[in-house]
């Protein structure tokens, strides 16, 4: 599979034909043994959190995904201190991350994920409908976009699928 990488995007205003974050959590809640918890006060999710939503592969339905890492998230907003290079604050602003692997991001992105501090000053994280390496977790093999639309929307539902993949696979016993 062949994916295009940017390395200086420009910012653009949200545009009207973004994937819609509900429509987003329907695709990914659809996939088998996925649970998609929208982090809430009644949930005891901590208020920075609140309204985002964490994506697990769950197949048992057990519901313990409080030690498990998501393989997407959807957030909606800045965590200040943080994570503040695409600019969420801004009015229908939300980005989807997706963890992809090492293979993959290098392939996306087109250098290893441990290089990204090297190179993370090339990327205009607040451009919307553009494939970019995660502001804050691309050294993880993390990718993101901020506002999915026309150019970037069937690639985010191949990743998506191909996330949840990776997630689903047996994983090696650790010693």
């Amino acid at each position: 599979m062949e994916f295009e990488h940017h390395d200086q995007d420009t910012a653009e205003p949200p545009t009207a034909q973004v994937w819609a974050p509900d429509d987003i959590i329907a695709f990914v809640g659809s996939l088998p043994g996925v649970v998609a918890v929208t982090a809430s006060e009644a949930g005891g999710a901590p208020e920075i959190a609140r309204g985002d939503t964490f994506f697990f592969y769950d197949p048992d339905g057990e519901g313990r995904t409080g030690r498990r890492m998501p393989f997407a998230t959807i957030v909606t907003k800045d965590y200040d201190g943080f994570d503040t290079a695409s600019d969420l604050n801004r009015p229908g602003v939300f980005r989807v991350n997706l963890g992809v692997g090492r293979a993959a991001f290098e392939e996306l992105i087109g250098y290893p994920p441990a290089t990204h501090a090297e190179k993370s000053d090339r990327y205009d994280y607040t451009a919307v409908d553009r494939l970019l390496p995660h502001p804050a977790y691309a050294t993880q093999a993390w990718v993101a976009i901020v506002n999915p639309g026309e150019t970037t929307t069937a690639q985010a539902r191949t990743l998506l699928t191909e996330a949840h993949a990776r997630a689903a696979r047996p994983r090696r016993p650790t010693a």
